[in-house]
């Protein structure tokens, strides 16, 4: 299949150019394929169930490059998978003599989830590695910014102060949300296998003596966990990976549209290192990584919920519930790992800009502190007539400094940052 052909990411420049792009990709789903044959053969051979020499017939024929990607997808639709057309050929491949090996004893389906595992497994290395760039960048700017103070915002509107650590903190905290859960999901991943309806009774017909060791050589033979039971109509592997996609996704939407809303021109607290240009209006500098991922985050949960509606998956095998995993399955893969790679890229070149934080902060002529303000001088005038008193002078528009009761008042709004300094510093404990 020639680029023009294949699936290059035209309209998903989320993804598009990425690691995760790469992992996800039609050859690489194919090199997965193959290499759950070649390891099933591996696996019966540590079992006594085949030479050696057909080992190395199929592991030398089981060459990805040795295979049109394109012809079998076509020739998929008459048996409704890819591994049917892919088993002929690669019997062929490997000889007369060595053929009937290939594949022996199993399902379409141990090899698809199988080669399905080993893609997530190989995808989630990537996210691991862009979230722990994610993390290592937010924790400097929590630790640069622990003190550096801007508006809280709640409902759009300025509340009370916060800092920017706290805020670059709790970003930070959600990255490594996510990384704990990828890699709690990545070393839970098992291997399929099953035979034709989950009893593994082929394998004892072609003379294993326990055919119930075959799975856990399997596994081995994969790097992946070894599966309690054949999960062909048991989806808690494919259930917990959209989950933990979906949240990757989400988690990384939060840094997102934070900064989207910092970096609005009548706000710029924060920009992206280097913005998107426009195609009409030459003086725009979009905030792209940004964008990007929170389109991820908003696709995400919509993708992880055909992937839960597949666990109502009929009898021993399914028509349409995991058929319908596949693509959205992809697609989640794809998301999270380009908003890894994006959100990795945002945070390590973030520009943070205190001065626009400390005009924003008196924007309402102390008003920010009203809450400090209430608590101080409810003592004095009483609770009551202290907040008529703020409350007139707010819609008055009056400078709070104005206000003869307010004279001895600290309404430096960068003194009313309670214990985000503190926040701050147990975050950044977290590794």
């Amino acid at each position: 299949m020639t680029a023009a052909q294949g699936d290059t990411g035209l309209l998903a420049p989320g993804w598009a150019v990425s690691a995760a792009a790469s992992a996800t990709s039609d050859h690489a789903y194919l090199r997965a394929l193959l290499d759950a044959e070649a390891a099933l053969t591996r696996a019966q051979a540590a079992l006594g169930l085949a030479p050696a020499e057909a080992v190395t017939a199929v592991t030398e024929a089981a060459d990805a490059g040795a295979f049109d990607v394109r012809s079998l997808a076509e020739r998929a639709r008459a048996g409704g998978n890819p591994v049917i057309p892919l088993v002929a050929e690669l019997t062929k491949a490997v000889g007369e003599e060595y053929g009937p090996y290939v594949h022996r004893g199993a399902t379409s389906q141990d090899i698809l989830d199988t080669a399905t595992m080993l893609v997530a497994v190989r995808t989630l290395d990537l996210v691991l590695a862009d979230l722990g760039r994610t993390e290592r960048a937010l924790a400097r700017l929590a630790a640069e910014h622990r003190d550096t103070a801007l508006p809280g915002r709640t409902l759009t509107q300025h509340a009370v102060p916060t800092t920017f650590g706290l805020k670059a903190a709790g970003w930070r905290a959600l990255a490594l949300d996510a990384r704990d859960r990828a890699r709690a999901v990545k070393d839970s991943l098992p291997a399929q296998l099953g035979g034709a309806a989950g009893t593994l009774a082929a394998f004892g017909a072609y003379g294993a003596t326990d055919p119930a060791e075959l799975p856990a050589a399997y596994a081995r033979e994969l790097g992946l966990r070894e599966p309690d039971l054949p999960w062909h109509t048991l989806r808690t592997p494919v259930t917990d990976l959209a989950g933990c996609l979906a949240f990757t996704a989400g988690a990384l939407g939060k840094l997102a549209v934070d900064v989207l809303t910092l970096s609005r021109t009548e706000i710029a607290e924060v920009a992206e290192s280097s913005g998107g240009g426009s195609s009409a209006m030459p003086h725009k500098s979009n905030p792209v990584r940004s964008t990007l991922i929170a389109s991820a985050a908003r696709r995400a949960p919509q993708l992880a919920a055909t992937l839960y509606g597949s666990m109502a998956a009929e009898d021993e095998r399914p028509a349409g519930a995991w058929h319908a995993e596949w693509e959205p399955l992809r697609d989640l893969l794809r998301l999270a790992g380009g908003a890894a790679r994006d959100a990795a890229e945002l945070a390590e070149g973030l520009r943070v800009r205190p001065e626009a934080m400390r005009e924003h902060l008196d924007l309402t002529d102390g008003l920010i502190v009203s809450e400090r303000l209430s608590a101080e001088l409810a003592p004095v005038l009483g609770r009551a007539r202290a907040k008529e008193l703020l409350t007139r002078l707010a819609s008055e528009g009056r400078p709070l400094a104005d206000a003869p009761e307010l004279a001895d008042v600290d309404l430096d709004p960068t003194h009313y940052t309670g214990s985000a300094g503190a926040l701050t510093d147990r975050a950044l404990e977290r590794r």
